[in-house]
């Protein structure tokens, strides 16, 4: 089990590292210590390893995943998880803006509060935070799930597409074209899917959500509409 100590060596030979990894390597499972909010930490993983964090990580920490599993253990900056492709990104702490930002697929869980634009332009990711989120989340979130325990900011899902929403607390306002939508047995089984997925079966009901998305009145231009573009 390969150890790596950031405040003995430097970050570029960690990710380079990780980078030469075969998909058929043995050394698949990784700690790092010392992060000390180091930026892009573990950043363009190919390879079906994981990598355990141990301490705060700063921008962009996980980005471009695919395949890997991230596990950090402490608080993440701007942008974890951001363009990822697939694999599984966790953080035990809290996360700051833009997390999962771009993300086509793959699960992101945060255990604390996410900030601002949490899912920001999101493709297909889904995203589980047990806390609550900043305004703007969702913003132009064009696939995937964002799942939120807490409360929302403001202006949630703003401009948004085809991305699923679900939040059990509060929600301080919509977005432009957001709207509360119904709650059908189709959509009870995707939550429960995916709060099984981030390990609350049993833990949290679905049925204590509700669930939000696109009104679609901003797909085509309408004069009607020319104050919300």
């Amino acid at each position: 089990m390969p150890s790596f100590d950031l405040r003995s060596a430097p970050l570029r030979e960690l990710n380079r590292a990780l980078h030469a990894l075969r998909p058929d390597t043995n050394e698949t499972h990784w700690t790092v210590t010392g992060p000390d909010g180091r930026h892009a930490i573990a950043a363009g993983l190919d390879a079906p390893v994981s990598v355990e964090i141990e301490g705060n990580v700063g921008y962009y920490c996980a980005g471009m995943n695919k395949l890997a599993t991230v596990l950090v253990n402490g608080n993440a900056g701007v942008g974890v998880a951001e363009n990822m492709i697939s694999g599984l990104v966790h953080v035990r702490g809290d996360a700051s803006q833009s997390a999962g930002a771009t993300a086509h697929g793959g699960l992101l869980i945060i255990d604390g509060n996410a900030g601002a634009r949490c899912g920001i332009s999101m493709k297909g990711v889904d995203i589980v935070v047990k806390g609550s989120i900043g305004h703007m989340s969702a913003f132009m979130a064009q696939a995937g799930t964002l799942t939120v325990l807490g409360d929302a900011g403001e202006a949630l899902g703003d401009s948004l597409y085809e991305a699923k929403l679900y939040v059990r607390g509060s929600v301080k306002s919509l977005g432009a074209d957001c709207v509360e939508k119904e709650m059908r047995d189709e959509h009870l089984q995707e939550l429960a899917d995916k709060l099984a997925a981030a390990g609350l079966a049993g833990e949290v009901s679905p049925s204590e959500f509700r669930r939000y998305g696109s009104a679609r009145t901003l797909y085509h231009f309408h004069v009607d509409n020319a104050g919300a573009y």
